[in-house]
């Protein structure tokens, strides 16, 4: 099944047929900074952004993503990382940074959604997104920062 998918701004034809959203990013667009983990929906290493929702993509049929705007950690900049991005820097939020990208992601969805959000709704947003690392505590000043909280 031939699909148009709308990725960062710019459209696409690929084959979906019985494939996931996170194989169609990674193999045929290479957008490989959506991250490949589980592949259960129980970390959020592929997250991405869905009509401004984090979902994982490792879960989504790539068929049902057509009609939606899809925003992957690679079209949350353009040609400078976002304010978020540099606040992760900022507060060495990255770890071994496998897990950033969907960090990122799922933040981004929260601070669309809720701009100052408190720490008890950063818990609740992120609790899809595990970090092997143990960053949590930076990750959350680093959107509090980005919030402008900090």
């Amino acid at each position: 099944m031939t699909i148009t998918l709308e990725v960062n701004g710019q459209r696409h034809v690929v084959d979906a047929t019985g494939r996931r959203l996170l194989a169609v990013l990674r193999d045929d667009l290479e957008l490989l900074g959506t991250k490949l983990a589980c592949g259960e929906g129980a970390c959020g290493a592929c997250a991405v952004l869905l009509d401004g929702r984090s979902v994982n993509s490792c879960l989504l049929l790539a068929e049902a993503a057509a009609g939606h705007e899809i925003v992957t950690i690679e079209g949350l900049s353009t040609g400078r990382a976002s304010a978020l991005q540099d606040a992760f820097v900022a507060e060495d939020a990255l770890q071994c940074g496998f897990c950033t990208p969907g960090q990122v992601v799922s933040a981004t969805a929260l601070l669309e959604q809720t701009p100052g959000p408190t720490r008890e709704q950063i818990h609740e947003a992120m609790a899809g997104n595990l970090c092997r690392c143990g960053a949590y505590p930076k990750i959350e000043r680093a959107i509090l920062r980005a919030a402008g909280d900090a």
